[in-house]
């Protein structure tokens, strides 16, 4: 399915000095790298939204734990180790 798209002259510019400079081999190239970043960035994001709805989930069900109980956790776990670390 050929296609066309209307980049504005910024983006026409830059994907132009893009293939010039040797970076990609064409227009096509460029424009498919691109689709491919925008689809991992979309699973990322839904990935993401579907995370939160589970922690909302979580919130509403009582499924929580108090950040005071989860400090003394970690405390009671981990100790005080920023004492002992060169850092």
């Amino acid at each position: 399915m050929a296609s066309s798209a209307n980049l504005g002259q910024h983006l026409e510019d830059y994907v132009t000095d893009l293939v010039k400079t040797g970076r990609y081999n064409s227009r096509s190239e460029v424009l498919r790298e691109g689709v491919r970043m925008i689809e991992e960035r979309e699973k990322r994001l839904s990935a993401l939204d579907l995370s939160i709805a589970r922690g909302l989930a979580d919130v509403e069900a009582g499924r929580v734990t108090s950040g005071k109980t989860v400090l003394a956790d970690l405390i009671a776990k981990h100790g005080d180790e920023e004492k002992d670390s060169d850092v």
